[in-house]
C-alpha cells in the first residue's frame, strides 16, 4: 500500500449475543417493569377503595369519631412512635454486633454468629408475639415498676404502670428484636466489603483497631447502615401480628411508655378490626392502609436520597 492510498475501511465487529444473555436481559427488564406495575396497581386499589371513606359522614365509622383524621391520627402516631422506639433500641446493637462479627470475633465464631443472625431473621412474627406475651411482658414488670418509682417525674415513665406489662415499650422491644437480625446482616456484609487497603493504611499510621474502624469502616459502611436501618424501620412500620398480640391498644395519643392505655398501630388495628367491619368501615380501614403505604414510601424515598448523597465515597454504593 502506497502513501497516497487510503487505508481500507473496516466495519466494527459486533459481539454476537448468546441466547442466554438475551433471555436474561429481557427477563430482568420484564421483572423490573412488573414491580412498577404491581406497585401502581396496589396504589390504585387503595385509592379507589378509600374514596368512600373520604365522603361519608364520620358518624358511620367505628366509634363515631368527630372526623376521619381524628380516627387516623392516633394510629399514625402509634405506628411512628413504636417504630421509632424499636429503631432507636435496635440500630446501635445491630452496628455493634456486625462490627464484632466482621472485625473482632475469630473466624469460626463469626461464621457461627452469622448463621444464627440469618436464622433469627427467618423466625415468623407470631413467634416473637408469643415470646413477648409469655416471657417478655412478665419479666419487665419489676423494671417498669422501678422506672415509675424513680423516674416517674419524666413524662415517658409516668404511672400508673401496667399490671400486665403489655405496653407500647414492650411492643417496641419486640419490634426491635424482630428487626435486629435484618439490620445486623446488612451491616455485617457492608463492613466486610471495606477496602483492605483503607484498613491497612489506618493501622500502618499507628491507629488502634477501634480508631481504624471509626476512620475507615464506619464511613465506608454509612450508606449500608442507613439502608439497613430503613429496611428495619419499614418492617417495624408494617408489622402486624406481634404488635396485635402484645399491645392492648386504645385510640389515644400518648408518649407514656409504661401505662396500660397505649396507642395502636395501623397494621395491628387493621388486623384486629377487619373481621368485624362491614360497609364503609372496611373502606376506612383500607384508607388507613393507604396512609401506611404513603408513610413507607416516604421513609424509603428519604433513605434512598441519603444513600445517593454518599454513593461517590470509595465506591460504597
Amino acid at each position: 500500500m502506497t502513501a497516497t492510498e487510503a487505508p481500507p475501511q473496516t466495519t466494527p465487529l459486533k459481539a454476537k449475543q448468546r441466547l442466554g444473555d438475551i433471555v436474561f436481559s429481557r427477563t430482568s427488564l420484564a421483572s423490573g417493569a412488573a414491580i412498577l406495575v404491581i406497585l401502581a396497581l396496589v396504589a390504585v386499589f387503595l385509592i379507589a377503595q378509600s374514596l368512600p371513606a373520604l365522603v361519608v359522614d364520620p358518624e358511620k365509622f367505628i366509634g363515631s369519631p368527630p372526623s376521619l383524621w381524628d380516627y387516623v391520627w392516633p394510629l399514625v402516631f402509634g405506628t411512628l412512635w413504636s417504630s421509632a422506639l424499636a429503631l432507636a433500641m435496635a440500630l446501635p446493637l445491630a452496628v455493634g454486633i456486625a462490627l464484632f462479627i466482621s472485625h473482632y470475633a475469630p473466624r469460626r465464631l463469626s461464621q457461627f454468629l452469622g448463621y444464627i443472625i440469618d436464622l433469627l431473621a427467618a423466625v415468623p412474627s407470631v413467634v416473637y408475639g408469643l415470646w413477648g406475651i409469655g416471657v417478655l411482658a412478665p419479666a419487665v414488670l419489676p423494671a417498669y415498676a422501678w422506672l415509675t418509682e424513680n423516674l416517674g417525674w419524666i413524662p415517658l415513665f409516668s404511672g400508673p404502670v401496667s399490671g400486665t406489662g403489655r405496653t407500647i415499650l414492650t411492643a417496641s422491644i419486640v419490634l426491635g428484636v424482630m428487626i435486629l437480625p435484618v439490620m445486623t446482616a446488612i451491616c455485617r456484609e457492608i463492613f466486610l466489603q471495606t477496602p483492605v487497603l483503607h484498613e491497612e493504611a489506618a493501622l500502618a499510621l499507628g491507629a488502634t483497631r477501634w480508631e481504624m474502624i471509626t476512620m475507615s469502616v464506619l464511613p465506608f459502611g454509612r450508606p449500608g447502615i442507613i439502608s439497613g436501618a430503613m429496611l428495619g424501620l419499614g418492617r417495624a412500620l408494617g408489622e402486624t401480628m406481634a404488635v396485635a398480640m402484645v399491645l392492648s391498644p386504645t385510640a389515644i395519643v400518648s408518649f407514656a411508655l409504661l401505662q396500660s392505655t397505649n396507642p395502636s398501630t395501623i397494621a395491628a388495628n387493621i388486623a384486629l378490626s377487619f373481621p368485624e367491619s362491614y360497609g364503609v368501615n372496611v373502606n376506612l380501614l383500607i384508607f388507613t392502609g393507604l396512609v401506611l403505604f404513603v408513610i413507607t414510601l416516604i421513609v424509603n424515598s428519604i433513605a434512598r436520597y441519603i444513600v445517593n448523597r454518599r454513593k461517590d465515597f470509595s465506591g460504597a454504593n
